[in-house]
């Protein structure tokens, strides 16, 4: 049984929609693409591609982030590449494995990690198996990869087959069947050996926990410091023990985090008191390899969320890179970007300076900066100092290094005065963001909408 890897807990990643993040190579663009910032659709396509990916490393460099986690990849027919026709293949619009591998190494040599998208619940209706089926009926070989409910294999009204999400272009793989555990571990042990770093699973609660602990065995065999990360929406603790996931989505610490900053549903102690049990519910060391994050390819955009208030944005952002786990930018937050549900979310990255919120941009490169500086926000213990109505502080410390976080979300300025325990008998203590001393002996106060990262000073 593998630990977690070390690696994460330091990281800061970034989710990318790599249809929708830049395009490198017209030349593999889709017959009818749209021109670039044009509005985004379940069907259209913009033309973004891994070489677009590759041209930005340097923008990724700069912004310090450690590991890209880039949805599917694989040769598909939707500008999402979640139905899967080909696992071998790199989309043909995104480029080639030339160009993946490519990607690969010049991230490495930049000292970023790539996480790939593993969708193997389902696949496309175009997927080569499935096409069988349908072909041939009850004497392809393949009839077993799937669930048909009789024959000829139809679509409409209804499809006759199994799929996700009741969209009769996904269709679900029979990952009972021994035949196809075999088929998607060769898949994950083909892409592993390329030399990636990550697994992010797809849907993984659709499936039965012996198949993932069977993908677990295979890919960490070929290298212990691979990171796998599940989605899962609700409580992720049967996905931690040890023998399956090293960390899971954190969608129910985005959920805390959206009704106490952003709803308003939750007092500071409520949002303190359902922290901590969070907290509790991940086993040993995956707390802190928690993939923690404010949107994704599948939620509205945090900015959206917050009414367009550019300061309650970056309190609610200041929490996320200050707690225990693992933070993740989706892309485009860092500077701005809005959008609502799916597929609003998926808007063109925003690349023209101009029109990107440089004071947001560089809100994400001082928090960075900030907690790349202390190993307490990335491995330290975590306490609360002060929880009362809309003022959040807690403590985090690793060793010597020592980082008291106080948070307002109001627009009301505020003075609290912390407990002395949280001076830990010093005089002063200095905000990394401000350059402000406060004195033990002097109350705090605290400007409406912001944020402290105070450490001894």
């Amino acid at each position: 049984m593998c630990p977690v890897p070390d690696w994460v807990k330091d990281s800061i990643f970034y989710e990318i929609f790599p249809e929708r993040f830049a395009n490198g190579n017209p030349d593999n663009d889709p017959p009818d693409v749209k021109p670039w910032g044009g509005t985004p659709t379940r069907t259209n396509f913009l033309g973004g591609d891994l070489q677009g990916i590759l041209d930005k490393l340097d923008y990724l460099k700069a912004l310090r982030i450690d590991a890209i986690y880039l949805t599917p990849i694989f040769a598909a027919n939707t500008n999402h590449k979640y139905d899967t026709i080909d696992y071998y293949q790199v989309d043909p619009h995104f480029g080639d494995l030339n160009t993946f591998r490519s990607l690969l190494r010049k991230a490495h040599d930049r000292g970023i990690r790539i996480v790939l998208d593993a969708v193997f619940n389902h696949v496309g209706d175009g997927f080569w198996a499935f096409r069988d089926v349908v072909e041939h009926g009850e004497s392809s070989p393949y009839v077993n990869w799937f669930y048909i409910e009789d024959f000829p294999v139809t679509r409409t009204p209804t499809p006759n087959y199994g799929t996700y999400s009741k969209a009769p272009y996904l269709v679900r793989l029979n990952v009972y069947n021994p035949e196809v555990r075999r088929y998607l571990y060769d898949v994950a042990r083909h892409w592993t050996q390329e030399g990636i770093d990550g697994w992010r699973l797809d849907v993984p609660f659709l499936m039965n926990h012996r198949f993932w602990k069977g993908f677990r065995r295979v890919v960490k065999e070929i290298n212990p410091e691979l990171y796998i990360v599940a989605e899962i929406w609700k409580k992720a603790t049967s996905w931690l023990q040890g023998d399956e996931c090293d960390g899971a989505m954190n969608y129910r610490l985005r959920n805390l985090i959206l009704d106490f900053f952003i709803h308003r549903k939750l007092d500071a102690s409520t949002f303190d008191r359902k922290l901590a049990a969070l907290r509790a519910e991940h086993p040993g060391e995956t707390a802190y390899t928690m993939l923690n994050l404010l949107g994704s390819h599948d939620t509205p955009r945090l900015l959206t969320l917050c009414g367009g208030d550019r300061e309650l944005f970056k309190v609610a952002v200041a929490f996320l890179f200050t707690y225990v786990g693992v933070p993740m930018i989706y892309y485009g937050d860092e500077v701005g970007m809005t959008g609502g549900n799916d597929p609003d979310c998926r808007r063109p990255m925003v690349w023209d300076p101009a029109l990107q919120d440089q004071e947001l941009l560089e809100w994400h490169r001082q928090l960075i900066r900030i907690r790349k500086a202390h190993p307490a926000l990335r491995r330290g213990t975590i306490q609360t100092a002060h929880a009362l109505e809309d003022i959040y502080c807690f403590e985090r410390q690793y060793g010597a290094d020592y980082v008291l976080v106080v948070l307002n979300r109001d627009v009301v300025s505020q003075t609290i005065r912390l407990r002395d325990e949280s001076w830990r008998g010093r005089a002063a203590m200095r905000d990394e963001i401000s350059g402000q001393v406060y004195a033990a002996s002097e109350p705090v106060e605290v400007a409406g909408r912001s944020v402290q990262i105070l450490v001894p000073g």
